[in-house]
């Protein structure tokens, strides 16, 4: 894996053509970019994720991930600050009531996401190691490559779950 390329406001003082012609690269770029921008079209027709610098609730700038795009960020910008502890929906969706961690409470959520991103990440490269040695067995015997990519598919079951939590308690934290 390559080193990430940084573009720091790269659509600045650029003319349509040559705007076009950067998307049109971009599109086909199969390295990892981290893209720092106000243009919100540009960003989300070249990039896969966004994220964005958010006031946590110590008021310290916090990078939060933001699945939503850039529509999140303007929603997330749009609410009313709230003063102290982390706040998140009940059930994960909008519109919902609030519920509000004790100082107990955010620490072992902010200890079990520390755990479950280590445990992915070892999930991850348990998962790549298996499909390195899937791609070495003798490709006629079927049981075998069977059984081992019954293995591959539990731990990237086991992995997207933990993802799923993980999701979860960031929400919950940011």
């Amino acid at each position: 894996m390559s080193d990430p390329e940084m573009l720091d406001e790269p659509t600045n003082d650029l003319d349509t053509d040559m705007l076009a012609a950067m998307e049109d690269l971009l599109d086909s770029w199969s390295g990892t970019l981290l893209v720092v921008s106000h243009d919100r079209y540009f960003m989300e027709r070249v990039t896969d994720q966004q994220y964005a610098i958010l006031p946590g609730p110590d008021g310290a700038g916090r990078l939060r991930h933001l699945p939503g795009g850039v529509d999140e960020y303007l929603r997330l910008r749009a609410e009313p600050a709230r003063p102290g502890a982390a706040t998140a929906a009940l059930d994960g969706s909008e519109g919902k009531q609030l519920t509000t961690l004790s100082g107990a409470e955010l620490r072992a959520a902010q200890k079990e996401l520390a755990s479950l991103e280590r445990r992915i990440e070892r999930l991850q490269q348990q998962a790549a190691q298996a499909r390195t040695r899937l791609a070495e067995l003798d490709q006629s015997n079927y049981q075998l490559l069977g059984a081992e990519t019954a293995k591959i598919t539990a731990l990237d079951d086991e992995a997207s779950a933990l993802e799923e939590r993980w999701l979860e308690l960031s929400a919950l934290l940011d």
